[in-house]
């Protein structure tokens, strides 16, 4: 506790250190310079709104705006010269941070906070079934020999026909039915929930084969993403780590359940074939309340009403930190909360709001929660002008009705109210001993606490 005590107060001495270098290193001016900085970030702000929820000119704008607003900082901080201080400033910051997190490690180490479970060696199976999409991920199956090296190790490979819609999960039970000890797919997320689901029910291992296009699921358990063939190491050499299991109104899912703007962006046909292009034409609609549907939604029994977009994901996502390794990251995947990211953005000033104050702005809500309840569309959407971008058919409040959702990237319509829980340790993932990706969950970067910390005397630290 001692030593946690003097890390934090290096912590904030470096953090005041910074400070005062930049106020005193830029002369009268600093403040200027200061408040250039935050409306430059407020303006490229608003200039990535305008770009996302409008058209013609006003996008052409936005964008000019977003790019030029950041260049004109930095073309004022060239003007000054402040390049000395700036980089004292940006030293003294980072010994704060890195002080900072060392101190807040200690404290979680002696605090007795639940650590992550260890794996668990596990014998070589005898009977796996590796269910295989050869299309997955630009053919990544064939690309890495997958098959070939799955035989040679005794598992017998299913592979699916991407001409002919096939029944995965159907494909799994059969296996189980013939004996199967463990099930694997390589493929996408999608694909992967849909076996999960039948290896939980049986209890049996699960193998990840992160043979698709992102392969979040994959990420999150340590694997290795740009070699699938390590995936098979497990088949050998394996250990058993248990996990949580999402479910969306009956269905299994590994990552993330979406709903609102990127649920409806999804569902467009031409989605596929160009994500990108799609999804900046369609946006304007969406966030305008034309085309997209405001949900109404609660997270254990918290109102989130009138939300344009509503990310549920299998365990919550580590904060965004530029300085942390876990950032778009699940540290853990056995924590038994769903995690939940809920957007509401009325306008260009609210973006703006968001930006500077993250998850402390009114439109964004980040939070953990046992159950979540997407109850159906907004009684009230934002009236708008009409576009190009069709709504769908208008219905009476509280008609039975459907919205769309994205299931790991997959685009479904479900019927509401659409209910999100978890099934804590529902999984046995059989991985390989080693996993490249690992990574230790690191402690929230909280100020406050650091502060609490460096003031609090040795008796009442160690009883916190």
């Amino acid at each position: 506790m001692g030593q946690a005590r003097t890390l934090a107060r290096w912590a904030l001495g470096a953090a005041a250190a910074a400070v005062v270098l930049l106020l005193t290193g830029l002369g009268a001016a600093g403040l200027l310079v200061l408040l250039a900085a935050l409306v430059g970030l407020v303006c490229s702000a608003v200039g990535i709104w305008w770009f996302l929820a409008h058209r013609g000119p006003l996008r052409v704008s936005g964008a000019l705006l977003a790019v030029g607003a950041p260049l004109a900082v930095l073309v004022l901080y060239v003007a000054w010269g402040p390049w000395l201080t700036g980089l004292g400033a940006l030293a003294s910051w980072s010994v704060a941070l890195v002080c900072a997190r060392a101190a807040l490690r200690l404290i979680r180490d002696v605090s007795g906070a639940p650590a992550r479970p260890r794996p668990k060696r596990r014998s070589r199976p005898k009977r796996p079934v590796l269910i295989m999409n050869p299309k997955s991920g630009g053919g990544k199956v064939a690309r890495f020999g997958l098959v070939e090296r799955a035989e040679k190790l005794g598992a017998r490979v299913v592979l699916i026909d991407p001409s002919v819609e096939t029944d995965v999960a159907a494909l799994a039970r059969e296996a189980v039915a013939d004996g199967a000890d463990l099930l694997g797919v390589a493929g996408g997320d999608g694909t992967q929930a849909l076996v999960a689901a039948v290896a939980a029910e049986h209890d049996l291992p699960f193998l990840v084969i992160s043979a698709g296009t992102r392969n979040h699921f994959a990420l999150d358990l340590g694997l290795d993403r740009t070699d699938p063939a390590t995936c098979l190491d497990a088949l050998v050499d394996g250990e058993e780590l248990r996990v949580d299991l999402g479910s969306v109104s009956g269905r299994a899912f590994v990552n993330t359940v979406s709903f609102g703007v990127y649920a409806d962006v999804v569902q467009l046909p031409e989605y596929r074939d160009a994500k990108a292009g799609t999804a900046v034409d369609v946006l304007p609609d969406l966030l305008q309340g034309g085309g997209g549907d405001r949900l109404d939604a609660t997270a254990d029994g918290l109102r989130l009403p009138a939300q344009q977009a509503l990310l549920v994901s299998n365990n919550a996502y580590a904060a965004p930190d530029p300085f942390s390794a876990v950032a778009a990251r699940r540290p853990r995947l056995d924590g038994g909360e769903l995690g939940v990211i809920a957007v509401r953005v009325d306008g260009a000033a609210q973006a703006a709001e968001m930006a500077v104050l993250g998850t402390q702005s009114t439109g964004l809500n980040v939070l953990t929660a046992a159950r979540v309840e997407v109850t159906g569309k907004a009684a009230a959407p934002v009236p708008v002008p009409p576009s190009a971008f069709v709504p769908a058919p208008a219905r009476a409040p509280g008609a039975p009705g459907t919205i769309a959702v994205a299931v790991d990237g997959e685009a479904l319509t479900l019927p509401t109210p659409v209910v999100c829980t978890l099934r804590p340790g529902a999984l046995r993932v059989l991985v390989p001993r080693h996993r490249p990706g690992v990574i230790e969950p690191q402690p929230p970067l909280d100020w406050r606490r650091i502060t609490e910390i460096a003031f609090r005397t040795t008796s009442r630290s160690s009883g916190s």
